[in-house]
């Protein structure tokens, strides 16, 4: 805490998504309670539903109303064309405030916002990677193209996906440096955006998310769960697939408890008969529902980090995830997760191995601890410090070259 009190940075986060229930927004309301709980001044601009401004100790929110041209992205996402007719307003509080740099976190309205902004008052802008958007629309219009030839269809998403990729890196590349969850991306946006890169993990509320204090009783069904938007770049139709491989080797004690809205709800409520499935839950809806869950089940592959898994395994629950993005968390397969190829047969051995979901269980909780919020925005700030520097050194050497 002595290091932020000696030098401390006036951040202005301009962020897409905030209330909603997605892996950005939790991370950016945390990022606003950890500047708030250390007294950091920090200002958030977020789109609502009329334009305020309120302050609460060293937080400050300036609320800015989208216009009747605004339309959904998806579910629980808006983006507002017009959002630069709230241009003057951003700019008077961005100097009152005194921003040391302004973060945005996605290519959406408050994104070019926040950009436009920074760019016009000269302040140092860092971007962070979240999604990968060009993966969700190549599958997305993977999907659309069902109708097609296969050769077909596959040509038009991998184009698609690599000019989308190519936008998205011209977006960030006019950052003075990113910020992105894993070290794949962290890697490729340092290469393709000759921009400094740095790694930016998600946290977890250890206090919300922890595991039951004593062990449930074998039984009831046993629990498969999922967290996350119902949409095609998610994977979901692989529930009912699952759920028949899973008959057809007999098991029958067994149902399914999946959380999340989207695209795909109504379809899996029609082709999954033995789930539970309550929407969007919150806070302490949430972390009781991680607790009823015997194994969480999570075939994305596009996603970069999977805040979901750490909350599940923050709750004491094995998790059952595609390779590439239980890497991504950092799981260790056979320890604190599976890394599976084989979803079907993985569920089973969990089903039949109590002392395996056991030490799992413990082993995930372990592996959630070593990632609080406060361990992770402590090591965001001193990535703005340094980005900050990189920055600095890169004039010096123009204008010494000048």
């Amino acid at each position: 805490m002595e290091t932020f009190r000696d030098a401390t940075l006036r951040v202005a986060l301009f962020a897409d998504t905030f209330h909603e229930a997605n892996g950005v927004g939790t991370l950016s309301r945390h990022l606003a309670e950890f500047a708030q709980s250390r007294d950091l001044p920090f200002l958030v601009v977020r789109g609502g539903k009329e334009t305020k401004f309120t302050q609460n100790g060293s937080l400050a929110i300036l609320e800015l109303k989208r216009s009747a041209a605004s339309f959904p992205v998806e579910k629980g996402l808006t983006c507002d064309p017009l959002v630069a007719r709230h241009k003057k307003l951003v700019m008077e509080h961005l100097a009152a405030f005194k921003a040391d740099l302004v973060h945005i976190t996605a290519p959406g309205d408050m994104g070019f916002l926040g950009l436009l902004v920074a760019h016009i008052l000269r302040i140092p802008l860092v971007a962070s990677w979240h999604t990968n958007l060009h993966e969700y629309l190549s599958r997305r219009l993977h999907r659309v193209l069902n109708l097609m030839p296969q050769k077909v269809r596959n040509a038009a998403s991998r184009e698609v996906e690599q000019q989308t990729l190519r936008g998205l890196l011209r977006f960030y590349q006019t950052a003075q440096f990113t910020l992105a969850p894993n070290q794949t991306m962290v890697d490729l946006l340092h290469a393709r955006t000759g921009r400094p890169a740095f790694l930016m993990p998600h946290g977890v509320d250890l206090t919300e998310y922890q595991p039951l204090p004593t062990a449930m009783n074998g039984d009831h069904p046993f629990c498969i769960g999922y967290v996350g938007r119902l949409t095609t770049e998610k994977n979901v139709r692989f529930f009912p697939e699952l759920d028949r491989r899973l008959l057809a080797a007999g098991e029958r004690n067994y149902k399914f408890l999946i959380i999340g809205e989207g695209g795909q709800q109504r379809w899996l409520k029609k082709h999954l008969q033995n789930a539970e499935m309550p929407g969007v839950l919150r806070d302490g809806d949430l972390a009781a529902a991680y607790r009823r869950m015997d194994a969480f089940v999570f075939p994305s592959r596009t996603d970069t980090f999977g805040l979901v898994i750490l909350e599940a395994m923050a709750s004491g629950v094995p998790v059952i995830v595609a390779p590439e993005t239980g890497l991504r968390v950092g799981i260790q397969n056979g320890v604190s997760g599976l890394l599976s190829d084989d979803f079907a047969v993985d569920v089973q051995r969990l089903m039949h191995n109590a002392p395996l979901r056991l030490a799992m269980a413990c082993a995930a909780r372990k592996c959630a601890a070593s990632n609080s919020w406060d361990t992770v925005f402590e090591q965001v700030y001193r990535i703005y410090a340094a980005g900050l520097t990189v920055k600095d050194d890169r004039r010096e050497k123009r204008e010494r070259r000048g």
